[in-house]
């Protein structure tokens, strides 16, 4: 009797054992478990916040290459301004020379240039008078004062493009 109460004693202990040590291996592998989920619960917001920020990102980089273009549309459109104004300044610049060094009316250059620059010359011509000079030339005073009203006009423009071009990148 001794010995089977022994046995039986050990078999339960076993048992005991056994069941401990399944036990704790189910609550290890749940607090593992567990713990991954809290991890992959961070993992997660950390996932999130990442790829707000690089949301975020891409649209600040999409917004300013949208920016750059704009502001080289701009620029582009500030050099053909430019240009046309240039060109004309040197037109009337150039009728206003040939008229103060008396060139001859019926020469082929000054009907061209006279041709080109009437229609810019039009709206000034005979607001003010214009003297004749000593050496047989003309001292063109509209001219002076359309090349000055043009130098305004292409003032207002470039100014124009600029609060333009500087309301696109400050708001």
């Amino acid at each position: 009797m001794d010995t089977t109460l022994a046995q039986d004693e050990a078999r339960r202990v076993a048992q005991h054992n056994a069941l401990k040590s399944r036990l704790e291996t189910r609550v290890d592998s749940q607090i593992a478990a567990q713990a991954q989920d809290g991890l992959s619960n961070e993992q997660q917001r950390i996932d999130s916040v990442a790829s707000d920020i690089q949301r975020r990102l891409i649209d600040e980089v999409s917004e300013r290459e949208r920016e750059v273009t704009q502001m080289r549309a701009t620029a582009r459109v500030g050099q053909v301004v430019d240009y046309v104004f240039w060109v004309v300044y040197a037109l009337l610049g150039l009728r206003f020379t040939l008229a103060l060094i008396g060139a001859r009316e019926g020469a082929g250059f000054v009907r061209f240039v006279k041709g080109i620059t009437e229609p810019l010359f039009l709206p000034f011509k005979g607001i003010v008078a214009s003297p004749a000079l000593e050496t047989g030339g003309t001292l063109a005073l509209p001219l002076l004062v359309a090349i000055g009203v043009y130098a305004l006009v292409h003032l207002a423009i470039k100014g124009l493009l600029r609060l333009w071009a500087q309301r696109r990148t400050e708001i």
